[in-house]
């Protein structure tokens, strides 16, 4: 209900405004009324920030720790609010020495807690893509920002070809390496899986199980990158993945899904949805969604996922990438749906129990 102000109190305001102004202290306007129904009250808006492109974020009791594509270092940012994360300083937890083949265009880094330690996965080169590879840091404290990281070494198949976009599956036990790789970086790209012995040790081969076959995957370059892991509500495995080339309007969002009961490391037990499951939207200003990752409402009863966009067409070097978030739901197959991108500026419920 809004407060009724009196007409002495409305005097008494007026007076003050008008000594204000006549002393030309117009860095103090009238007093405003509060509006007890403000209705953008608990809401945010996308972008989170103006830059961040291959956005992710990973969440532990009650703190989110958020990367990007940095380029020359791997940084965190430390928060309890998601929607607050324009206010953070980063933290750098990685900066390389010069000279080496992981010191420069690091790519797309990734946290993750796995038997009680810290790893980064980040693909990095000497300066010439060509020569881009996995890389992995370990800390070894119980908080990402405490203690030191140090420095595992590369991430690689005996073949030894150009990668990027590594994540991590666990599943019935057993550790997983996932990426996107090619020869030296030229299109096509695939999306590839490998067991792990540990955190830092792919075992065995490689198999293949994403390729770009679909047009909606091969603008400006045939291309399946950014692997990320989602598993539902009944622990079915999903991978949502990024295709067509990230400098492309038409960059989307593609699903594969893992058969029930089935081994990862069978290619014939994936299976792609043949139509992407979350891309370009103009109306909302959203050019080129992709990259993606997933994390839970404080409260954990919602899901969301963080990706990034151009807020305008055509690419470019200025018409940056920026990091946005939206809720998502389950349909009733059991496969994600994120529905459209909320169009920029519009005032989005913050995540529950935020």
């Amino acid at each position: 209900m809004r407060k009724i102000i009196s007409t002495a109190l409305l005097s008494v305001f007026c007076a003050l405004a008008f000594s204000c102004k006549k002393n030309g202290e117009n860095t103090n306007p009238v007093m405003k009324e509060p509006d007890l129904e403000d209705p953008n009250t608990g809401t945010f808006a996308n972008p989170l920030m103006a830059r961040g492109a291959d956005p992710w974020v990973t969440q532990k009791d009650g703190t989110y720790y958020y990367t990007y594509t940095q380029g020359s270092k791997v940084v965190l940012y430390v928060t309890k609010k998601i929607t607050e994360l324009a206010s953070v300083t980063p933290i750098n937890v990685f900066v390389p020495p010069p000279g080496q083949m992981y010191s420069q265009n690091i790519w797309a880094p990734e946290l993750h807690e796995i038997d009680g330690k810290w790893y980064m996965y980040f693909a990095a080169d000497n300066g010439s893509n060509a020569n881009h590879r996995m890389y992995v840091i370990e800390n070894t404290s119980s908080s990402p920002i405490r203690g030191s990281w140090e420095l595992k070494g590369k991430i690689t198949v005996p073949e030894d070809e150009w990668a990027i976009d590594g994540t991590v599956l666990e599943y019935n036990g057993q550790l997983y390496f996932l990426w996107s790789g090619s020869d030296r970086g030229r299109s096509p790209q695939y999306i590839y899986i490998a067991k792990m012995s540990n955190p830092w040790t792919i075992e065995g081969d490689r198999v293949q199980i994403a390729a770009p076959t679909h047009a909606w995957e091969k603008h400006n370059g045939a291309i399946n990158e950014g692997p990320q892991i989602l598993k539902n509500p009944q622990g079915k495995v999903f991978v949502v993945y990024s295709g067509s080339s990230f400098s492309s309007d038409n960059y989307a969002l593609g699903l594969l899904s893992l058969r029930d009961g089935g081994d990862p490391l069978n290619a014939d037990d994936w299976s792609k949805h043949p139509e992407p499951v979350f891309s370009m939207h103009a109306e909302s200003g959203a050019f080129g969604p992709g990259h993606n990752g997933f994390f839970k409402s404080p409260d954990g009863t919602e899901d969301w996922i963080i990706y990034h966009a151009r807020n305008l067409p055509g690419g470019g070097s200025t018409n940056y990438r920026n990091p946005r978030i939206q809720k998502f739901t389950w349909n009733s197959d059991g496969t994600p749906n994120f529905g459209i991108p909320v169009k920029i500026g519009e005032k989005i419920k913050k995540p529950s129990g935020e």
